[in-house]
């Protein structure tokens, strides 16, 4: 007999976005998944998003609106409101693919060791809702991350940031980690991924999973330099340190020679070769292949 598909829980923080939260809200109750807690938190907007979430109330597990504690603070407590074994959140001005949740739960439930996964391929929409980039981005690899790779602050060369849009994981895992977020920080997604890479790798999905919507008004965007600088600081206070000078320019140029695409074909001894010289990292995937998801290793530079 198979297996129960496993529950997701996905939380919508929302303050004042009311022209773009229908979309956030319809890409997560379209999904067609039937075992899914969805909860919304407002944040006491004073727009039109109150009755934006009325229209879909019946279909939610939990909503409020109200003033609150903060972003982080606000969908950590959204999470307490549910019960299911995936987790995710999506800002109500960003939206998930069609197809999401049900690769998302294939894959965990395929492979019990995952415990969270994201994409090597982020889309990022536009103010309309159109997917206007998607590239391959990649995995992740712990040493990578602690080294700076997902900080993009042009000191070296370094990898895309972890798409929270697109990145899910076991309630295990966010339990085995405290099951809360650092509200204090700007950066509170990057300090969970922190506090995540510290218990098991992340694995990546080679098919877009959700996007970032473009449209300059984020606090990410509108705050970009203390958002990046908030993100070094939480590494230096995690261990994590940039690469050597020498090192930083041997990997800038194998860049510019083989980077950006996948490179799970490269010979295995020249891999290993390359990685034990620390100019490659390996990164866990999962590919679609035969009519089934499969892991395979490949490298980032």
């Amino acid at each position: 007999m198979a297996s129960r598909p496993p529950t997701i829980s996905i939380v919508t923080p929302s303050f004042n976005q009311g022209k773009f939260l229908e979309e956030t809200i319809r890409s997560v109750l379209e999904q067609g998944y039937d075992d899914l807690e969805y909860v919304v938190m407002d944040g006491g907007s004073t727009d039109n998003s109150v009755e934006i979430i009325g229209r879909y109330a019946d279909r939610l597990t939990h909503w409020r609106s109200g003033k609150d504690d903060g972003l982080y603070a606000a969908i950590a407590e959204g999470f307490s409101f549910t019960s299911g074994d995936i987790m995710a959140w999506i800002n109500s001005d960003d939206k998930y693919t069609p197809w999401a949740f049900s690769v998302v739960a294939e894959i965990f439930s395929t492979f019990p060791e995952i415990e969270w996964l994201t994409t090597a391929f982020p889309l990022h929409w536009d103010r309309r809702g159109r997917a206007v980039s998607c590239a391959y981005a990649g995995g992740f690899n712990h040493r990578a991350f602690l080294a700076g790779a997902n900080v993009p602050n042009g000191r070296w060369h370094v990898g895309p940031f972890i798409q929270q849009e697109s990145t899910f994981w076991r309630r295990s895992l966010w339990e085995r980690c405290g099951a809360t977020m650092d509200n204090r920080s700007i950066a509170g997604d990057f300090e969970l991924w922190t506090r995540f890479f510290s218990h098991t790798p992340l694995h990546s999905v080679t098919v877009p999973l959700g996007g970032f919507r473009v449209h300059g008004d984020q606090i990410s965007v509108q705050r970009q330099k203390e958002y990046l600088a908030a993100c070094e600081e939480i590494l230096h206070r995690s261990g994590g340190r940039r690469p050597g000078i020498l090192r930083r320019v041997l990997r800038k140029s194998l860049h510019q020679a083989i980077g950006g695409r996948p490179m799970h074909r490269l010979p295995e001894r020249l891999g290993r070769l390359l990685t034990g010289a620390g100019l490659l990292y390996p990164v866990p995937m999962c590919h679609w292949q035969d009519g089934q998801w499969r892991r395979l290793n490949d490298y980032i530079v």
